[in-house]
């Protein structure tokens, strides 16, 4: 209903002609009945929009309450057979903590961030469980789909794997293809079978990377670097064309290591003669030759697989052992994560925890989400820890190269304030653990990692570019005027003065004294020991042992056991501590959860990147970006050049 308003016409001014006068450009007011009609259509107008404004809005909220129905009746776990196979089927890398993505994000993508990352703690639970589980009849390992993650993360699975045969239970490895780190994983089955067109491509380990210097010089780029330890070579590329001595001698002694790690493992696992695995890499061609290039054959001739089959008869053999699914179209098996959904649904009532803090990751100063390790985050978390009277004992994983001194010394010392809590921290060594991952590590009761971890790497550098070069090329000049020597001595504009550079190099080598003098506090040695063993040089977890840089080796499990034996422990819940989501990520990652589809990792992204070297460029940048996404309050860091176990 509307109401027609109606402005009564002003007193006439005297000033003005009145109506009654023959003067007809005289302004003239609108009727009251025109007003009125003008007054409905512009009311009808606002109130239709706020009709349609309204029942807008009601509709998306219905739309998002059925969403969010949906979603929470797609992720409810459905029953399983009575008796079923373990299917594990990994995607993407292994990692010990998932990286985080925005959920608003995917709402309207296809992506699916499980198809990028296989969390190692979740299939190490699934299969434990399944090894005392009446139900799992046995387990199939398909690895077809997983991009790597390195040796200690797959030993960590394959110590799970050992543990579900010793069960009496039968594992199967199927694959059309094995990459290096897929066969070292199926070479924990019982039985592997390969398609009789595949390929078993296992190469060795290299390391090989880019050198800037030339390129750098050509863009008139100059980088200034400062260090401390011979064996840090974090800034090589930056200042060479090759690697040097140094850098060489102690690489080639890791990866030298790992490569026997991992052929002694695999022909102790298939009962192969010592250098089986040697033979058949290096001596490829001449084999290949004797099976007229068919890579199936020659696989199964030197026992590296089982049997070798068509896609067809591979199937049909699964059905045979596993029995047919309920759909019947493939064999009975169920994954990972819908098992891991049907145990988990089962109540606890144990109220001791063990508690996991995850730092994996670079090391950088602030809050960072997860799969970073930001300082602030990290001391959110351990709080968490100190504040949980349920918490009886603490073991952190790192899995990090270093990064950031300066956030490493913050997180270290919040560790050594958690002893107030009186309770046993140790430290569990991931794929690595070296230079700044090595500096937060001292704070633990014991230190903990694998054979195959990569640790040590105890120096320091710091390092900056400047630009004068590149901007005299173009005819830019900088000059001025300051009132001290050091005025504007670190604008990238200006070369770097002497004395700028002793202050810098007199920081790094401060930093360093500090950081072999807290490890030997910690590992009970002189620091000159330390010294000797630090100068960046890295070092396996079996050499670290050795030389007394870690106290034991072993998995995480492993970790678990031993701490809960050290408090005391003889019923617990393991719990990993994670950053408390807002109620708008709780809400959005509700609506994504079940997404499928394909999802590009950044890392995956930047390795794809990485092999376009002739096509752009990105690598001739590439030392400016990383030294750009540096920040340390002092520029200094603790960190691994390139510090990933293959």
């Amino acid at each position: 209903m509307s109401v027609d308003y109606y402005e009564p016409p002003a007193p006439p001014n005297p000033a003005q002609p009145s109506p009654s006068q023959p003067n007809r450009a005289a302004p003239q007011l609108p009727t009251p009945k025109k007003r009125g009609a003008w007054s409905k259509f512009f009311s009808g107008m606002g109130a239709g929009i706020t009709w349609f404004r309204n029942a807008l809005m009601n509709t998306l909220f219905v739309v998002l309450l059925l969403i969010f129905i949906i979603a929470i009746g797609a992720g409810a776990p459905k029953p399983l057979p009575e008796t079923f196979a373990l299917r594990l089927a990994p995607t993407g890398f292994l990692v010990d903590q998932r990286s985080y993505i925005d959920p608003a994000s995917l709402l309207l993508s296809d992506e699916d961030p499980e198809e990028n990352e296989t969390v190692v703690s979740d299939v190490v639970e699934a299969i434990n469980k399944a090894a005392k589980d009446k139900r799992v009849t046995m387990l199939v390992l398909e690895p077809g789909r997983m991009l790597g993650g390195g040796v200690s993360k797959m030993n960590d699975i394959g110590q799970a794997l050992e543990n579900f045969r010793s069960a009496d239970k039968k594992i199967i490895a199927v694959s059309d293809n094995y990459s290096q780190d897929q066969y070292y994983l199926a070479s924990f089955a019982d039985e592997i079978y390969l398609h009789n067109m595949g390929l078993i491509e296992i190469t060795g380990y290299g390391r090989y990377m880019n050198y800037y210097k030339t390129a750098l010089d050509k863009l008139g780029v100059t980088i200034h670097a400062f260090r401390s330890g011979k064996y840090k070579d974090y800034l090589e590329p930056y200042l060479r064309d090759d690697m040097s001595e140094e850098s060489r001698e102690h690489n080639a002694q890791w990866i030298n290591e790992l490569w026997a790690s991992y052929t002694g493992r695999i022909e102790s696992l298939r009962k192969l003669p010592p250098g089986s695995i040697n033979d058949y890499v290096n001596n490829i061609d001449a084999h290949m030759a004797l099976t007229t290039g068919d890579s199936a054959k020659l696989a199964l001739e030197k026992a590296l697989v089982d049997k070798v089959v068509s896609r067809q008869d591979m199937e049909k053999m699964l059905i045979e052992q596993a029995g047919l699914s309920k759909d019947g179209d493939w064999y009975n098996g169920v994954g990972v994560k819908s098992y891991l959904a049907d145990i988990r649904k089962r109540p606890t009532l144990e109220q001791n925890k063990i508690a996991v803090v995850v730092a994996s990751g670079s090391i950088v100063d602030g809050h960072e989400p997860d799969g970073s390790i930001g300082s602030e985050s990290m001391l959110e978390l351990l709080r968490q820890v100190k504040d949980d009277d349920a918490i009886k004992a603490l073991v952190i994983r790192i899995d990090s190269g270093g990064g950031s001194a300066f956030a490493s010394e913050i997180i270290r010392s919040e560790v050594i304030a958690l002893r107030e809590k009186k309770i046993p921290i140790y430290i569990s060594m991931g794929t690595v653990a070296a230079s700044g991952g090595y500096w937060i590590a001292t704070a633990g009761d014991k230190i903990w990692a694998q054979p195959t971890t990569i640790t040590g790497s105890i120096g320091v550098f710091g390092a900056f570019p400047t630009l004068e070069k590149s901007l005299q090329k173009i005819g830019i000049n900088t000059d001025g005027v300051g009132t001290t020597e050091l005025a504007g001595s670190m604008r990238l504009d200006r070369p770097l003065s002497e004395k700028a550079s002793k202050v810098v190099q007199m920081g790094v080598d401060n930093i360093y004294q500090r950081f072999i003098t807290l490890v030997a506090d910690a590992r009970n040695q002189e620091v000159k020991a330390i010294d000797e063993i630090a100068q960046g040089h890295v070092w396996t977890g079996n050499k670290a042992k050795e030389i007394g840089l870690v106290d034991e080796l072993g998995t995480l499990n492993d970790v678990i056991t031993a701490i809960a034996q050290e408090a005391n422990l003889s019923s617990y819940k393991v719990e990993f501590v994670q950053r408390p989501l807002s109620p708008k990520e709780e809400l959005l990652r509700s609506l994504t959860q079940g997404h499928a589809g394909t999802f590009v990792p950044k890392s995956l992204l930047e390795n794809f990147a990485s092999l376009n070297v002739l096509n752009d460029l990105a690598p001739v940048l590439k030392p400016l970006s990383d030294l750009k996404s540096m920040n340390d309050p002092q520029g200094i860091y603790v960190q691994c050049l390139d510090c990933v176990a293959p």
